[in-house]
């Protein structure tokens, strides 16, 4: 008798949503070339740091904005953050096991991540999609380049294998739900900007140029 351990017996299967897509997809990237396969695995696994410049950028740029711009500016790495902190409750309750466990036989990418380390929703989704509204909510053009890398995350994790299609729809949802609200939220910060730009942090708030 094969023994199920108590935290698979109790993983959500969400094979039943989607996994005939996530099969087509896939068996595509199984007959990719392999500089594609290649190129979409680094950029699934090292992608997230372009996030990470633009929201320096996006604070550099912010330096020749107003106060509540330069508050949304500031706010944007701890938005992602928060919305991250959700993401992670959301993950550990509904416990969906990984697609390349669930579906035998499945063509992965990458290694399917163990069990317990569950699905639903996908981090980097969620991640890509927060800091792209939170930095559409500051500058329009660094948003927009964001937001196209955030699809080609989202994009890149049911590629390698290791998602379902309705995981990264679900942390898009998700990461643009929260981040709106609360890079707007941050706005309030405005007066503390103002008072900051006139003592020590002026050089890091505000440019003269």
């Amino acid at each position: 008798m094969t023994y199920i351990s108590p935290a698979v017996s109790l993983a959500f299967d969400g094979s039943g949503i989607d996994g005939g897509l996530y099969r087509d997809v896939t068996e595509e990237a199984r007959h990719a070339p392999w500089l594609l396969n290649d190129t979409v695995s680094t950029w699934s696994a090292f992608g997230l740091a372009l996030f990470a410049v633009l929201m320096v950028m996006a604070w550099w740029r912010a330096r020749r904005a107003d106060a509540p711009m330069m508050a949304r500016a500031l706010a944007v790495p701890l938005v992602v953050v928060a919305v991250y902190g959700v993401d992670m409750v959301v993950k550990s309750l509904v416990r969906e096991e990984r697609p390349c466990r669930s579906l035998p036989g499945s063509f992965t990418l990458e290694s399917c991540p163990a069990s317990g380390d569950w699905s639903f929703p996908s981090n980097h989704s969620v991640i890509a999609f927060s800091a792209a509204a939170a930095l559409w909510l500051v500058d329009r053009r660094l948003g927009a380049v964001a937001a196209l890398a955030a699809v080609a995350m989202a994009a890149s994790r049911v590629w390698v294998g290791v998602h379902y299609p309705h995981d990264v729809a679900a942390g898009a949802l998700l990461g643009v739900a929260l981040a709106v609200p609360l890079t707007l939220l941050a706005t309030r910060a405005a007066p503390w900007v103002e008072r900051a730009r006139k003592g020590r942090l002026r050089p890091f708030l505000l440019t003269s140029a």
